[in-house]
């Protein structure tokens, strides 16, 4: 077949391609044309819903589905007009909520670590022997000079032989 026939025969793949992208065209333009009444129906069954199981009042349901339609009418209107990703539109929101989101965390951090802080004085007070009280064996370390006292039975805790210490701890390999 010489050259200049095979420019006026047409291509089959062009033709296809070309017909394909109409019919793609066709199909989203549709999609998007019934997509709206098909997002109002599930809006509004959802809102019944939510209303027959009385976890909000007719005239609640009503403002929270127009404040949802209003919000998903305004993320399509900026994919259209922008071209850019619905995440962009979302990203200001994002980013406030994960702002929120570690403020709220690292308040109840900080509230745990002040709990957890506050558990461990208490433990550590309670973990504290004092002179008089009677111990099991093991050794016994001035809380103020570090000294040993070495038990090898049950017994009552003298004050501190080196410094006339009266709290004591137990030795970290006595805790065992």
């Amino acid at each position: 077949m010489s050259e200049e026939r095979k420019h006026d025969t047409p291509d089959k793949l062009v033709d296809a391609y070309e017909r394909m992208l109409k019919q793609t065209h066709e199909a989203i333009a549709k999609a998007q044309h019934e997509s709206v009444p098909l997002l109002r129906e599930i809006l509004a069954k959802t809102r019944e819903h939510m209303v027959e199981l009385g976890e909000l009042t007719r005239e609640e349901a009503e403002r929270v589905a127009e404040y949802i339609r209003r919000d998903i009418e305004d993320a399509a209107k900026y994919i259209a007009e922008t071209g850019q990703d619905l995440r962009d539109w979302w990203r200001f929101d994002l980013e406030l909520m994960e702002r929120r989101l570690f403020d709220m965390f690292k308040l109840v951090a900080d509230q745990t670590s002040l709990q957890l802080a506050q558990w461990a004085e208490t433990a550590r007070q309670m973990s504290l022997y004092q002179t008089g009280e009677i111990t099991g064996p093991g050794t016994l370390v001035c809380d103020q000079c570090g000294s040993e006292t070495h038990f090898v039975k049950a017994g009552r805790i003298p004050p501190c032989a080196n410094c006339g210490g009266t709290r004591f701890r137990r030795r970290a390999e006595d805790k065992t």
